[in-house]
């Protein structure tokens, strides 16, 4: 068989791309060795639509005991009474839930995406906004925090059917125990997207939203620094979607809805030499070394945010409780929208990603935003004595972005500093 060079070739510039540079998108991380060689694995040849003991396609009872031990590991990590390891994505995993717990038109309750929000948690361009009624809670203008009189107020109002929990780009620590005094007020169902902060919360270094929600879900890779899919997770007390709370330990009718609903509901079969991959990363996340990784994030975040603050730029919120802060541009730089910002720091290999700021006076095409993470030069070994050199390169960019020269400089002085950092064993 003639090997394909051309696409070869392009995997051999992702590779160089992210070897030479600083990567600050708070949505990536960089897996291991054994997770990248799970994924590529001979699992990928099985078909096993359903799940453990209840395929469809004979010849998976090994595939079984690969799915088995990541629902095990899984539910170690976070005190789960039950798991679905098989979405591809945490977009999906949400989706599930949604075609679970809700009919067509139900209302529901998530954050503002301009706030922070995600895209499937209520966006109209969305399966969450084009199927359901989607309302929205708000952070406050004045110390960038979540609103949680007016979660309250529309909660009671509008008795939505579920509350989310959970940010795209929110760096504080949230209130799991006071959505769910409301939710149980109003008979609603409290679940938790914790995809970003999934990985510190299994380190303990964050509240686990497993013992207050009713249902959780995730991505597996941003901070948890698994493959990129997604799960869904039960503790021991949720209601059934009709109003009635179940009695406590009850929960097979649930967890077969939430199966039903991933598959046959919202995909077919599953991705099995990914699921091998979470595996894999479950494992690592259970190793006492994880959470040495998961404080070097925290601690790389606070530290690169106390540099941002010292050279004048707004933080929404004033700061970081976990891995990412979203910057605010307009208090230094009035004129500059996350869009040009974000090219000229990728042209000097810095990768961020503009985002909107609450009360954006921009639209999501260009923003005010950047929003900058920590996990993935974590990973690569960085530690909190370079976050003030990365700042001050960040600064020098966002300060004459159209300058070539300057960015031309910038680069090279990233491109030296990352080779004292090895990314890839192959």
């Amino acid at each position: 068989m003639t090997r394909d060079t051309q696409i070869f070739d392009i995997i051999r510039q992702e590779r160089e791309r992210q070897t030479r540079g600083i990567e600050l998108i708070a949505s990536e991380n960089y897996v291991s060795d054994q997770v990248m060689e799970a994924m590529g694995s001979v699992l990928t040849n099985k078909y096993a639509e359903g799940y453990p003991g209840k395929r469809y396609y004979g010849g998976c009872e090994v595939v079984d005991l690969s799915e088995k031990l990541a629902q095990e590991r899984l539910k170690q990590m976070y005190s789960a009474e039950w798991v679905n390891v098989q979405p591809h994505s945490g977009a999906q995993a949400n989706m599930a839930v949604f075609m679970a717990c809700l009919n067509a038109g139900d209302k529901f309750l998530g954050l503002n995406l301009s706030h922070g929000g995600h895209l499937s948690h209520g966006s109209p361009v969305n399966f969450s906004g084009l199927m359901f009624h989607a309302l929205e809670y708000n952070v406050r203008e004045d110390d960038g925090l979540v609103d949680y009189e007016q979660l309250e107020q529309i909660a009671r109002t509008e008795r939505p059917r579920l509350i989310i929990a959970g940010a795209s780009a929110y760096s504080r620590e949230w209130h799991y125990e006071r959505i769910r005094r409301v939710a149980d007020e109003i008979g609603a169902i409290f679940m938790v997207d914790m995809a970003h902060p999934a990985g510190l919360i299994a380190a303990g270094l964050l509240k686990n939203p497993v013992k207050y929600a009713h249902i959780v879900t995730s991505t597996t890779h941003k901070t948890m620094r698994g493959p990129r899919g997604g799960v869904i997770l039960m503790g021991k007390d949720f209601p059934n979607p009709w109003g009635k709370t179940t009695p406590k330990g009850e929960i097979k009718m649930m967890s077969q809805l939430l199966d039903s609903a991933v598959f046959p509901g919202v995909q077919g079969g599953p991705l099995e030499h990914v699921i091998a991959a979470k595996a894999v990363a479950f494992g690592e996340a259970l190793q006492p070394s994880y959470v040495d990784y998961q404080k070097q994030v925290k601690l790389n975040a606070a530290t690169m945010a106390d540099a941002l603050l010292k050279k004048g730029y707004k933080i929404i919120s004033g700061g970081t409780d976990n891995h990412c802060m979203l910057v605010d541009l307009r208090t230094k730089f009035p004129e500059l929208t996350g869009k040009v910002a974000e090219r000229a720091l990728v042209a000097a290999d810095i990768t961020s990603n503009k985002n909107m700021v609450p009360f954006d006076s921009r639209s999501a095409f260009q923003t005010s935003g950047l929003r900058f993470g920590t996990p993935a030069i974590t990973t690569r070994g960085l530690k909190e004595d370079l976050m003030p050199w990365i700042v001050s390169l960040i600064d020098r960019v966002l300060s004459d972005p159209e300058n070539e020269q300057n960015i031309l400089k910038v680069r090279n002085e990233v491109n030296a500093e990352m080779t004292k950092y090895p990314l890839f064993a192959w």
